[in-house]
């Protein structure tokens, strides 16, 4: 354990305490040397995606039958805590929404042929995937949706467009969400298809130039004619919004565990630089004021992992956890934006330095109040169920 870091729950069991060690050996010696030529460039190299795949770490959550490792919840907290470390949060996002929120799809609702067709590469990480929801007007707003897919006598002809696709330009499997039936309304009528990155109706529009997740791809995509077949169809037509609702509640756990790795980071290297830094005749950890604001936000940030924890127990033991995890995403993004700032803070002017990691941990962290459902959004959710 270092200076600070979260106690290990004896809960874990020896399983996930070795992938915890496991990925963490992996993120030091694979991800933190190259992670700065990564934002630079604004792309993760593939082999990493493999490299992790040949690790069993994409698949965990997948059936063992197709490639996976038929891990639980659990085993997504521990990946997305372990990754968020790294301090790129790009490569973090990139990989969890490969591994937990894309594939996911075809994992829990795919045929047997599907499921054959698309895991195995997957799990190996041979092949991206990326999920497809969010349109320019459609956001949080999933019932808004206006991509139209229309049934022919060899399939589907798919027409509309998505934005803010993570891993939109460098995927290879897209799940995408399109409007079945148009004279449903709202939530009713959208339905989910599988397609591949060769599909001459998939055209990438642009990568987009990002504010924080600098080395992760983001895209705007499409969708021209794109002409699939009657198999591509996931899971039962019109039933999307509610696939899209169910694998919601898994990328907002997620992204739980993604603010507690990078709150507790953020804190480790802000303990170790308030040690070292010297002012006013002594170190600035040796200023009351200095470390009190340090532990304040270091106690925010343990409830948002214990949470994060709960959560996931209640999901593997298949309980209802809407509200639980609507809580989580709300209280857990907007609690790690407190911790980065005030760990920036803490660093001064080095803080505000491009390539410092808090710097760099502050952007990145900004997207997780928005993605997967806004804060408000996520309010609501438990506003409702009050």
């Amino acid at each position: 354990m270092t200076e600070f870091e979260f106690q290990e729950p004896d809960f874990l069991g020896e399983d996930l305490r070795m992938v915890r060690d496991q990925v963490r050996r992996f993120v030091n010696e694979e991800i933190v040397p190259h992670g700065e030529a990564w934002e630079a460039s604004g792309e993760i190299p593939r082999k990493l995606f493999r490299d992790l795949g040949a690790l069993g770490f994409l698949g965990m959550r997948h059936p063992v039958e197709y490639g996976g490792g038929g891990m639980g919840a659990m085993a997504s907290v521990v990946l997305g805590e372990e990754l968020s470390r790294s301090t790129f949060g790009g490569v973090a996002s990139a990989l969890t929404v490969h591994s937990d929120m894309s594939i996911g799809h075809i994992a829990h609702r795919g045929t047997h042929e599907q499921k054959l067709k698309y895991l195995p590469a997957a799990c190996a990480g041979e092949k991206i995937g990326a999920v497809c929801v969010t349109e320019p007007h459609a956001g949080s707003d999933v019932a808004g949706l206006k991509t139209r897919a229309v049934r022919t006598a060899g399939g589907w002809v798919i027409n509309g467009s998505k934005t803010f696709i993570t891993n939109g330009v460098y995927g290879d499997i897209y799940i995408i969400a399109a409007r079945t039936d148009p004279e449903a309304k709202g939530s009713r009528g959208i339905s989910l298809f599988i397609v591949d990155k060769e599909n001459p109706g998939l055209k990438i529009a642009r990568k987009f130039d990002k504010h924080g997740w600098r080395s992760s791809d983001t895209a705007e995509l499409f969708l021209d004619d794109l002409h699939v077949p009657h198999d591509a169809l996931l899971g039962e037509e019109g039933k999307g919004f509610y696939y899209i609702m169910s694998t919601f509640q898994n990328e907002r756990l997620v992204v739980g565990a993604l603010a507690s790795g990078t709150s507790s980071k953020a804190i480790e290297l802000t303990v170790e630089y308030l040690k070292q830094r010297q002012a006013f005749g002594k170190s600035l950890w040796e200023q009351p004021v200095v470390r009190n604001k340090l532990a304040w936000v270091a106690s925010k940030a343990a409830a948002v992992r214990a949470l994060t924890y709960q959560c996931a127990q209640m999901i593997d033991e298949g309980k209802d956890t809407v509200r639980e995890v609507s809580m989580l995403k709300a209280f857990g993004a907007e609690t790690l934006q407190e911790v980065v700032h005030t760990c920036l803070q803490l660093h001064g002017g080095t803080g505000f330095i491009i390539g410092t990691p808090v710097e760099r941990m502050a952007r990145d962290s900004r997207i997780l109040t928005i993605g997967g459902g806004a804060t408000e959004v996520m309010l609501e959710e438990v506003a409702k169920r009050m």
